[in-house]
Parts: C-alpha cells; structure tokens; sequence
C-alpha cells in the first residue's frame, strides 16, 4: 500500500476542502484524479480539484537553488523546501472498521460499509494515495448487478466507472455537450443500457434521424449503427408521415395524428413559431364553443375565406368573434393544415395507440421526423404524444395505487434539443415541464440532450437527477449544469477543461459522486458486451407484432 501513497494531509475544512502535500512528482497526479485518505477506522473519497506550487518559504521558490550549490545540495535543499500541494474536494466517506491488532477490536461489532456524504475530517498527515480498482468498485457499483451499466473508466488509471441504471430512470436527467463533443454516441449507449438493463421503456424522439437506424461518424467516416437494427427484438422504430424511410429503410409503422388529437393548447404553444396575436386564445375558445374540443381543428381548416356560406368571415359573426382575428389565425394555421402528418381519421388504431401500448409493454420505441425537421413539426408533434402519455400513465398509476392494477413501467422519453421545448418563455407551456415536475411519481421521466443548457428553464434544471455533461465552451452552459450541486466552483473548472471527445462529468443523483471520466467507445465491442443474452424471445417478438398489427 505504502508505494501507492502519493501524499499525506497538511489542513483543510469540510467548507474549504482539503490540501496535501505531494510527495511524488506534479505529472503523475491531474486534476480530477480519484484520491482515497486512509484516516483510522475511516476511508475518505475525494476528487483532486487543483494543484499548486508552493514552497516553505517563498525565497525558495523565488531563487534558483542549481546556480549558488552543487547539483546533489541543490536536489536535496529543493526536495525539502519546494513542493507541490494538491486541493482536494472531499466527498464521501466509508467505515472500515477497526485492525485486529486494535486493543478496542471487537469481533462481532457490525460496521455498515456503505459510502456516506462527508461529515468530519481525517487527521493530519493522513495518507493520501490515487484510487484502486476496488475502491472504485465500492463506490460506484451498483447493489442490483442487473442495474449496473459500465459508462466509462478512470483518466489516469482506466478502472471502470459503472451508473446505476436504476436510480438513473427514477429521476430526470441531462446529457449535455457541445456540437461535435458526441453527445448522440454517449445518448446511444446510455439508452442501450437501459433498455439491456430493462429498467425502463424508452421514447426517442429523434430530430436528426440518427437513433433507429444510426448514421456515419464525421470523424471517422465509419457507420454508426442505431438502437433499432442492434435491438431488434426490444426497440421499435416509427417515422412522422406516411411512408417515409429513414436513411433508406422501411421502419415499423408510420405516424399520423388525427385532427381530433389537436387541443387549443397545442397552437398556443406555437405562438413564437406562428407569429400568433394576443387575440388568439379568444379565437380558439370560440372555435371549441361552436364545434367542441375534438372537433374544433377540423371545422376550422374547412372553412374557406371570402365571405361566403361556411367561410371564416360567417363563423366569426355567428361566434361573436373578430373577423380580422379569426383570418389572421386561420391564415396562419395554414402552415398546419397543410402536413400530410395530420388527417382526419385512421383506420384500426391510431399511431398514439400502437406507441402508448408498446411502451406499456416495455417495448422502447423510436420517433424519426424524417423530412419534418422544421421546430413547428418538432413541437406540434412532441408535445401532442407527450400529453397523451402523461394522461395514460396517471390513469395508471391511480389505477394501481386505488384498485390494485398492475403497476405502470418505468418510462424515459428522451428529448434531443431540449431547449427548443423547455426554455423560460416554452416551458409552462408544454407537457415536458410538468414530466419534469411532477410525473416522477407516475413513473415518467424525461432524459434531455442539449447543446445550450443555459436556455433551458431553470426551475427545469433544478429538477434534474443525473446530469453527464461532455466539454462546453460557454460560461453560461457550464454554469447551468452545475447548478443546484455542491462544490460546483470547484467542479467548474475541471468541467471547462475536459477533452472535447470521449471525456465527460458524471454528477448527480445516479452517481455517488462526481467524477472525469473517459467514456466507453461506441463500436463493435460494445454492442457485443451489450447483446449478450438480452434480446426478446420469439414469444415477445410475436407479442410485439399482434400489438403493432392487430392480429393474434
């Protein structure tokens, strides 16, 4: 153990943090390094959040000891007096129990071993040392093997980092990054674990077409294959419109709203994107008071302007509304009415139907918008899908807390630019905020992926659980994914300093503590490791397709 140490305590606080005294050369320590102080009868686990050279008195450091002694005097003078001092965040700490050696050993005495927040402090000239395979094992391993989900491993000496997937999908969570740091690579694998691990349902929706049936790596040139063609048996992809391929392939099924899935709300949240009036919600509640809530979109598209029989101007008198106001609305909708996504009626059961049972099946399913990649598609269509499932799974859950029905699966919808749908003027204002909120006890949660977590509604990132954060370059986007966590001035700058590929932060409420890490490579090995006994038997894959195809 003794080669192992590379300091020993020197001061600190629980408020300021611990320093040590390095006693081995600066490069082999760096900044987010997991470092362990063996203090007694306790462990302590800490990060290592800043170097600094110092000097037992500053002429020492200010003057060159090599040019006035000998080389071997001026080693030794500037071993003792030079030296470098690590400042450690500390984080949790673990009970080991006393040595049989110690007079006050007893033998039967129960030590609970489980990491706990730092409370107190190890004593002075505690020794210090880099973490250990086993440490970090004990502190990262999840208690359910079938939850626990490898993301990654140490910088400095790859040990693996494992997220406990469990605790993953009973909060929500963020995956943040700049353009170009691989945030869908690291989305891919994080979704594949828990879909492998089966702790959740999952619900992409997939802006950029990239999640079912993968794309091309921009730096690699190689192909990057999607959760649908490497989960066949577990991942369902549908795509917005009818018979729209994504990079070339068929997919499931289709998706198409029926008018009557359109509520009032749904426009008004469209009202940046559609340059709507303050006039509009007055047009809209008339609109449902003359045709009712499912009929309302369908009478309004089939009007037609100029003045005659069933014409926007006849309603607007007959309604007691502001013609102007009911032709500017009518006008501007037109950019609705015109998507071939939406129609009146469906034969057999709707596409909200077939996605809501397979995800009650814990079936995941993937979203691909296709050639609909404009916002106003992105935001019609997810908030629509969103309420309707937030409505089933409180129905749900009231069930089964009020009647004894079966308990509801977990679900993770997972929502790439987020910020388009949770920022301060959006949020209130669609269904993603209240998942965020409140849904966490009807076993809903959301998973976003962004590039600008700063415009993300703040009352929404407070409610973040784990939070896997890749290099950003903004102050403000570090700012914001730190918020809310302790230590986060000390976390900032190791947050700014990462690697722009593969390394990332883990923090927050899936993860014991925070950590740098270096994250597992999206390629061959990986989809081998996950693929290992996990795929749907032919009994689930039948089940599948009756649900999708209505037949037994």
């Amino acid at each position: 153990m003794n080669s192992d140490i590379i300091g020993y305590i020197i001061g600190g606080s629980l408020k300021d943090g611990l320093f040590a005294r390095l006693t081995v050369p600066a490069e082999m320590v760096q900044e987010g390094g997991f470092v362990v102080i063996e203090s007694g009868s306790t462990r302590f686990y800490g990060l290592v959040v800043n170097l600094r050279l110092t000097a037992a008195d500053p002429f020492f450091a200010q003057e060159m000891s090599e040019s006035r002694f000998p080389p071997k005097i001026a080693a030794l003078l500037n071993s003792q007096t030079l030296f470098t001092e690590l400042e450690i965040l500390p984080l949790l700490m673990q009970q080991t129990g006393l040595e049989p050696d110690n007079p006050a050993y007893d033998p039967n005495a129960k030590v609970d071993l489980t990491p706990v927040p730092m409370k107190t402090l190890p004593v002075h000239h505690a020794p210090v040392r880099l973490a250990n395979a086993f440490d970090i094992h004990e502190v990262f391993k999840p208690k359910k093997e079938e939850s626990a989900f490898v993301i990654g491993a140490t910088r400095e000496q790859g040990h693996p980092v494992h997220i406990d997937m469990e605790k993953f999908a009973q909060r929500s969570s963020g995956i943040f990054g700049a353009t170009g740091t691989g945030k869908s690579y690291l989305t891919r694998m994080i979704l594949a674990g828990l879909i492998q691990s089966r702790q959740a349902s999952v619900l992409v929706f997939d802006m950029h077409n990239e999640y079912a049936f993968g794309d091309t790596s921009p730096d690699t040139q190689l192909r990057a294959p999607g959760l649908r063609e490497k989960m066949p048996g577990s991942v369902k992809a549908c795509a917005l419109g009818q018979s729209t391929l994504i990079q070339g392939k068929q997919t499931d099924f289709d998706v198409v709203l029926e008018y009557s899935d359109i509520r009032t709300a749904d426009i008004e949240m469209l009202t940046r994107e559609l340059n709507l009036r303050e006039t509009t919600p007055t047009t809209l509640s008339a609109l449902v008071q003359s045709f009712g809530e499912q009929g309302w979109f369908a009478a309004f598209k089939k009007m037609d302007l100029g003045g005659g029989e069933g014409s926007v101007e006849e309603w607007a008198l007959s309604a007691k509304v502001n013609e102007q106001a009911a032709i500017g609305l009518h006008q501007k909708l037109q950019r609705i009415f015109a998507q071939n996504y939406l129609v009146p009626r469906v034969s057999g059961q709707s596409s909200v139907a077939k996605i809501i049972d397979l995800l009650k099946n814990s079936y995941s399913v993937v979203l691909s918008f296709g050639k609909y990649e404009k916002d106003l598609d992105y935001l019609l269509v997810t908030n629509i899908l969103t309420r309707k499932i937030r409505e089933e799974w409180e129905k749900m859950t009231n069930d089964f807390q009020n009647q004894g029905s079966l308990k509801p699966p977990a679900l993770v919808i997972a929502l790439e630019e987020a910020h388009k749908l949770l920022n301060r003027e959006m949020a209130s204002q669609t269904a993603f905020a209240v998942i965020a909120r409140e849904m966490r006890k009807y076993y809903v949660t959301l998973l976003i992926i962004d590039q600008r977590p700063s415009q993300i509604y703040d009352e929404v990132m407070s409610q973040l659980g784990t939070r896997i954060s890749g290099w950003l370059g903004d102050d403000a986007d570090i700012s914001a994914v730190l918020s809310g966590l302790s230590g986060k001035d000390s976390l900032r700058g190791m947050l700014a300093r990462l690697q722009p590929k593969e390394e990332v932060l883990l923090l927050g409420y899936g993860i014991p503590m925070p950590i740098p890490i270096r994250s597992r490579r999206y390629d061959a090995q990986f989809w081998q490791d996950m693929l290992r006994g996990t795929e749907r038997t032919p009994e689930d894959e039948a089940k599948s397709r009756a649900m999708l195809f209505g037949f037994d």
